[in-house]
């Protein structure tokens, strides 16, 4: 699949591989302290967090139901704005 250019694009390959609502999976790789405020975004979530081989950074894995690719985009937002986290 190709990544999204915008996020108009992103909100579209979203519904056109998803119906709403639905089963989420997220995935972040965090530095080490911050992952905390990664799993702060699910509250509801089925959340799990695997430490790296050296320990540097953590897997924060999230399933969480989304009612819309909105919803999606919000949670990628956020993240967004978390210092060193990238999304996979």
């Amino acid at each position: 699949m190709d990544l999204p250019r915008s996020r108009d694009e992103f909100i579209k390959i979203l519904d056109q591989e998803h119906q709403w609502p639905t089963w989420y999976l997220f995935k972040f790789i965090v530095p080490r302290g911050k992952e905390d405020m990664v799993v702060a975004l699910f509250p509801e979530g089925d959340t799990s967090i695997k430490a790296s081989s050296k320990g540097n950074y953590r897997s924060v894995t999230s399933k969480v139901m989304m009612s819309s690719a909105q919803e999606v985009l919000e949670i990628y937002e956020k993240a967004g704005h978390i210092e060193g986290v990238l999304a996979l």
